[in-house]
């Protein structure tokens, strides 16, 4: 495993977590910048892999990718008003 690549070893992971979902779903899941060192192709892949099972489980991804954050459903970002100092949540349905 050392000499693969940082995406190589996402992908392993990935593929790990994706069997563990095939064999025994959860309900929802919290999936933290998984594909960070994933290349633009890869990220694809995933996505799709992933929309296979939102009939059974939800995913919740923590992203600042461009092409996971177009092809999800909703968007959810937190912003702060830096002369009150408070946060505001902000919901986009896509």
């Amino acid at each position: 495993l050392t000499l693969l690549s940082g995406g190589e070893k996402s992908m392993v992971a990935i593929a790990f977590i994706i069997a563990i979902f095939m064999y025994k779903p959860s309900p929802f899941t919290f999936l933290d910048e998984i594909e960070a060192a994933l290349d633009e192709t890869n990220i694809k892949k995933l996505i799709n892999k992933l929309k296979e099972f939102t009939d059974r489980s939800q995913f919740i991804l923590i992203t600042h990718n461009k092409e996971t954050m177009r092809r999800s459903d909703t968007l959810y970002g937190v912003t702060m008003n830096k002369e009150l100092g408070e946060s505001k949540l902000i919901s986009v349905s896509i």
